[in-house]
């Protein structure tokens, strides 16, 4: 074994523990600290594959990580819709929230599985997962989102394969498992919402939502649902976001955008399209998502962009 074996595994511990813990940056500290436990513990072929190994001490990691936390939400688990206008409070800290994580550091599947492995990354799923237990979480993201067997999930998690059975039903019943795929996002639309937003376009904006979509802005609990509430804040805000520019970035199997005010960052949006439609954007007010994303912390500087 040696580290560029260890690092072939990376991406795919990366989502593994960003689907457990919820933050990509605790992802990556996790699987940091399994690479580093792996390259210290020496690997013995004759016991386990490496690959079953390695999720084996990523699993341990995480377990660890999650003793005790508080778990990790969005906006709208919190409490009701807020209202046009309202104050947006108080900033919880950055531990409460479902963070965001760049596509490339989750996703490394077979093109015929890449839809899937997109849709359990959604910022929506992966919040669902927070409120299983977390051993139990972890038989539902490798039974049903890895295709691990329940046999190589009992030898994993040191139980029998009817324990793994029976934590995977609990786990089913209180979430679907495996999300249907999605349509490819219409580029014209994500075109259409960056030129309504740069020019603060309430009118166009709300064209392009869904009539339920949401809008929230973590780390404030605040969040809107529905076109018409979207409308009134955006309308009686006195265009707080006038002269934005947005820089395409992809987030959790989704379009996102790093949102620059006076060519500071600002934010990280993350947009939901649904049906041809926007169903709902977080715009998370954290800019140390920004160099996590490979955004500049300055538009001077140079743009690493894709979709």
């Amino acid at each position: 074994m040696d580290a560029i074996e260890l690092e072939s595994h990376r991406t795919e511990l990366t989502g593994y523990c960003y689907r457990m813990l919820g933050s990509g940056f605790e992802a990556e500290d996790a699987v940091q600290e399994t690479l580093v436990k792996a390259w210290h513990a020496g690997y013995d072929p004759d016991r386990a594959p490496l690959r079953s190994w390695l999720f084996r001490i990523a699993t341990n990691v995480c377990l660890d990580m999650l003793r005790g936390t508080q778990r990790r939400a969005r906006a709208m688990d919190l409490g009701p819709a807020s209202s046009p206008g309202a104050d947006l409070g108080a900033p919880l800290p950055g531990h409460r929230w479902i963070q965001p994580v760049p596509d490339d550091r989750v996703l490394h599947a077979d093109p015929a599985e890449l839809a899937v492995a997109k849709e359990t990354v959604r910022l929506a799923f992966v919040a669902a997962l927070q409120h299983l237990p977390p051993r139990q979480r972890a038989v539902l993201i490798l039974r049903d989102v890895l295709r691990w067997s329940a046999a190589e999930v009992a030898g994993l998690l040191g139980g029998s394969v009817a324990a793994v059975n029976s934590a995977l039903q609990r786990a089913r019943a209180a979430l679907p498992a495996s999300p249907e795929p999605r349509q490819e996002v219409d580029e014209e639309l994500l075109a259409r919402y960056v030129d309504a937003f740069e020019r603060y376009d309430v009118d166009g904006l709300v064209s392009l939502l869904h009539e339920d979509a949401t809008m929230s802005m973590p780390p404030f609990a605040w969040w809107l649902r529905g076109r018409e509430e979207i409308r009134r804040a955006m309308l009686g805000a006195d265009a707080p976001c006038g002269g934005s520019r947005l820089v395409p970035v992809r987030a959790n199997g989704s379009p996102a955008f790093g949102q620059y005010l006076r060519g500071e960052p600002f934010g990280l949006v993350v947009v939901e399209v649904e049906r041809g439609l926007i169903a709902g954007t977080s715009a998370y007010l954290d800019t140390r998502l920004f160099p996590f994303f490979g955004l500049p912390m300055s538009l001077g500087q140079s743009v690493r962009t894709g979709r």
